[in-house]
């Protein structure tokens, strides 16, 4: 079971993605978070596999708090997932160690298929 978090300031953005998630067998939410410091704070405590990650947030913003996590546990992967697509911002998040980077009007299959990709891409010598 891959267990997710979900990090959005958008609660009911939120709550469709923890929807979307418990339709699938072999995906588990075990958080949420509504900013980044607190997105932080709830990996430390939940040690997901994935995080999906928005960029966008008050107080620390997703890279950062991408920066933070993958800082805490290397062996966590993170997916952003944004609503305002830029260069610059994909270039931000894959520096600081996205291993994916998806826009938030993308089709369900998409935003779980990069959740997928990423647990496939998980650094080697991984214990499930």
């Amino acid at each position: 079971m891959v267990r997710v978090l979900i990090v959005d300031d958008v609660l009911i953005l939120r709550i469709g993605l923890a929807s979307l998630l418990s339709l699938e067998p072999d995906l588990e939410v075990c958080g949420s978070a509504g900013s980044g410091e607190q997105g932080v704070e709830v990996a430390r405590q939940t040690c997901p596999d994935i995080v999906l990650m928005d960029i966008r947030m008050p107080g620390i913003d997703g890279v950062e708090a991408t920066r933070q996590i993958l800082h805490d546990l290397p062996r966590t992967q993170v997916v952003v997932l944004t609503g305002e697509p830029s260069l610059q911002g994909k270039q931000a998040a894959l520096e600081a160690g996205a291993a994916a980077y998806v826009v938030k009007d993308a089709a369900p299959a998409t935003v779980l298929e990069a959740v997928r990709s990423a647990w496939s891409a998980r650094p080697p010598g991984y214990a499930v």
